[in-house]
């Protein structure tokens, strides 16, 4: 087990690239099994997950070949589909959520799939009935084993058909896509997800011969073929990792350009931190957050306090709550948090609290925030980090602190940012890496 040690009040200045977007990655790497042509992807972030996937990937047969880092090609020509019902597939595939996604591509090509109780955050319940509903609807026969924990399916006459998904996830709507682009007939989505990645992984998979027409809206018909053939794919710059550095530079009083993040798949991520005070200036397609001594949380315009609550996009992502919550510890004014969209992702707020952060857990579901405009800092302490944005979110706060901070349970955070420690020391943190 590996630990940050944060040496906190540091003022960063620099520049910080973003990587590649974690959330993208686990779908389009999942696409990867349509076809047997090889596929090249750009902008792979070096991540724990990611890397987990790609592992998982090759156990199945695919052949990956790094190109240069970031980009590998991928060929699924002589996938052992039977590999699925091996201990070591279990193993390999309950160490993270993206892996569910492996079952639309499976019965898409292979009419069958086998995929263990996924793990990734403990964030609540996270339910798959979105997914294997949908499975369903097309023709998927399903089979769950209470002893294994595991679920069969049997996907040999998948054909196309109108759904209407209970819920916009993203996970879902992703599957669903991949198991409809070779299934017989149209299939069309209702209800569907229409995140920035989702327009991603439809592109995608549009340029490897599907023919899938809404793209970026939440109604998609997709017309069933044969085959799919090879593609290139970019992936765009993770919008969370965005949004976290602009949370890092007003918390540190730092002066940070964010290069490169694609503004126009943003969506309401800046407007929301520009109601928490942060100036947020656009240069071409970098962000500038320059150095600011307080900022101002807005109010609404009846006077009341503002409220920032989670949503299916286009609304505000849910991964970047926790980042929303510890901004506004030093902002002046008060905040109401409303995660809406997971039960247990507001229980690291017992760490700021203990850091001296005036918070108040109404419930599993809200918190207020009372910033103190600075008045007094942060005190560092030792503490674990729960899930990824959580941990990242302390993280900021550790930086923001006086003294000295522990973070344990750092395996959470590199789950989700590339060498997050050595990107920040570059522009003036001090994070050590210790076991």
């Amino acid at each position: 087990m590996a630990s940050f040690r944060i040496t906190g009040g540091k003022h960063l200045n620099g520049e910080i690239k973003v990587q590649g977007a974690k959330n993208e990655a686990l779908q389009v790497l999942c696409a990867v099994l349509l076809t047997k042509e090889k596929i090249t992807i750009n902008n792979i972030p070096n991540i724990r997950d990611v890397n987990n996937l790609i592992s998982l990937l090759e156990y199945l047969g695919c052949k990956v070949t790094k190109e240069k880092e970031g980009s590998y090609t991928f060929q699924s020509d002589d996938i052992d589909i039977e590999r699925i019902y091996t201990p070591e597939y279990r193993d390999r595939s309950t160490r993270l959520r993206g892996s569910v996604m492996m079952v639309g591509p499976l019965l898409s090509r292979f009419h069958k799939a086998h995929i263990p109780t996924p793990g990734g955050d403990k964030i609540g319940r996270r339910r798959l009935d979105t997914h294997f509903n949908s499975f369903e609807k097309l023709g998927a026969r399903i089979a769950y084993n209470f002893e294994t924990m595991s679920y069969d399916v049997d996907g040999k006459n998948l054909k196309g058909c109108y759904m209407l998904l209970d819920e916009a996830s993203i996970t879902g709507t992703a599957n669903v896509i991949m198991a409809s682009v070779c299934a017989e007939g149209k299939t069309t989505i209702f209800n569907a997800a229409c995140e920035p990645y989702l327009f991603q992984l439809c592109t995608m998979l549009n340029s490897m011969g599907a023919k899938i027409s809404g793209v970026g809206s939440n109604l998609l018909t997709i017309e069933g073929v044969e085959e799919l053939h090879g593609c290139e794919h970019t992936l765009l710059p993770d919008m969370i990792e965005v949004g976290s550095f602009i949370g890092l530079a007003a918390m540190t009083q730092s002066n940070i350009k964010i290069r490169d993040v694609k503004w126009q798949h943003l969506g309401i991520i800046p407007d929301v931190f520009k109601r928490l005070g942060i100036r947020i200036d656009k240069e071409g397609d970098d962000i500038i957050i320059p150095s600011q001594d307080v900022y101002e949380i807005e109010k609404f315009m009846d006077g009341s306090i503002m409220t920032i609550a989670d949503a299916p996009w286009p609304g505000f992502t849910p991964d970047l709550i926790s980042i929303a919550l510890v901004v506004a510890t030093l902002a002046k004014g008060s905040l109401l948090i409303h995660q809406k969209m997971f039960e247990s992702r507001l229980f690291f707020v017992d760490k700021l609290i203990d850091m001296g952060a005036q918070i108040i857990l109404c419930d599993p579901h809200r918190a207020t925030v009372i910033g103190n405009e600075r008045k007094y800092k942060l005190r560092g302490i030792r503490m674990a980090s729960p899930d990824i944005r959580a941990g990242v979110a302390l993280l900021i706060a550790a930086m923001s602190a006086e003294g000295t901070s522990i973070i344990d349970n750092i395996e959470q955070i590199d789950r989700g940012y590339q060498d997050i420690d050595l990107r920040l020391n570059s522009i003036g943190a001090e994070i050590e890496r210790i076991n």
